[in-house]
């Protein structure tokens, strides 16, 4: 197909890397036209123009958060296929829009959730597909300095990247719970900024404790002396009554104190090794879905349950708070 890439930052780069593998990288849109000159490939720095002139079947936007929202609707009134870069937008207006625009379009709409694609989370997944539920936990403990918020100056603003530590990096991690466990129905919640207040508006650390069919807890934080494996523990009762515990991580699976590995099986690793080995995996996915005429699991309304998680969590202000439909 020919697809183009917009936004040519860190991820987009993930991105470009991998349609190039796959022979599909038709074009290249960035507004800083020093990053289109490594692309071999149609070239253009208005997304507007790329989509009307240039006419890609397909556009991957990995652009800062705030753009997301109006380049999906975009691609979708011109029935230009979509794959969005997590967060698929930063407020509650923009998921009604994009919605509607995605019913509206004879194109497929995906959002890059891509540590579901991950062997260990596919795994865990399949496991638990025919178990009760009883409870979740996760955990997210990274560093984030002042020098990667002064990277970009989008980064670390509520106007442009929509939040903080969760909603940048431990999206995929609140995901994967939910996706695992089922999705909450309210949540009371605790954001904070304990050691960048001089540096970012938003926040570092964030704490949830989420109600539905089973209890869900999520901890998250960039202000660790250094960056941990994320882990993610699930308790599950079989058919039989037996209780189990599930921990996941990365590159394995245990089950009540049993190891099930999955480093030799993950596939090549693009980016920043927190990115993990999914990128590649769903991007095949989701060509594979346009080509067979299926539709594409991760669609608008599953990308958008945990930017619900996430508003919800920022209106909380420590009171419960129902998550939106």
């Amino acid at each position: 197909m020919k697809v183009a890439v917009v936004g040519l930052g860190v991820i987009g780069a993930v991105h470009a890397e991998i349609l190039r593998k796959r022979g599909d990288l038709y074009a290249v849109c960035d507004v800083d036209e020093s990053k289109l000159s490594a692309y071999d490939a149609v070239k253009e720095t208005d997304y507007i123009r790329l989509l009307d002139e240039v006419k890609p079947e397909a556009v991957h936007i990995c652009t800062p958060h705030y753009l997301h929202a109006d380049m999906v609707i975009e691609a979708l009134k011109r029935n230009i296929h979509v794959l969005c870069e997590k967060p698929l937008c930063i407020c509650e207006e923009d998921i009604v829009r994009i919605l509607e625009a995605e019913r509206a379009s004879s194109a497929t709409l995906g959002v890059c959730l891509q540590n579901r694609y991950n062997a260990s989370n596919v795994y865990a997944k399949e496991y638990l597909a025919d178990k009760k539920i009883l409870a979740g936990d996760a955990l997210v403990a990274w560093k984030r300095t002042a020098g990667y918020y002064a990277s970009a100056p989008w980064r670390g603003k509520w106007a442009t990247e929509g939040g903080g530590v969760l909603i940048n990096q431990s999206l995929h991690t609140l995901d994967l719970l939910q996706w695992l466990c089922g999705m909450p129905k309210a949540l009371t919640a605790s954001v904070s900024n304990l050691t960048l207040q001089k540096e970012i508006e938003v926040e570092d650390t964030a704490t949830l404790l989420m109600e539905g069919d089973s209890p869900l807890n999520f901890f998250a934080t960039i202000g660790s002396g250094r960056d941990l494996p994320v882990e993610l523990t699930v308790w599950a009762e079989t058919a039989e009554g037996k209780r189990e515990t599930i921990k996941v991580m990365p590159n394995y699976v245990v089950i009540n104190e049993k190891i099930v590995s999955f480093e030799a099986l993950a596939p090549s690793k693009y980016g920043k090794v927190c990115y993990g080995s999914g990128h590649e995996p769903l991007i095949a996915h989701f060509y594979d879905c346009i080509a067979e005429g299926k539709p594409f699991p991760i669609n608008g309304e599953e990308g958008a349950k945990v930017v619900r998680l996430i508003l919800a969590a920022y209106r909380s202000k420590n009171n419960k708070t129902e998550i939106s439909k």
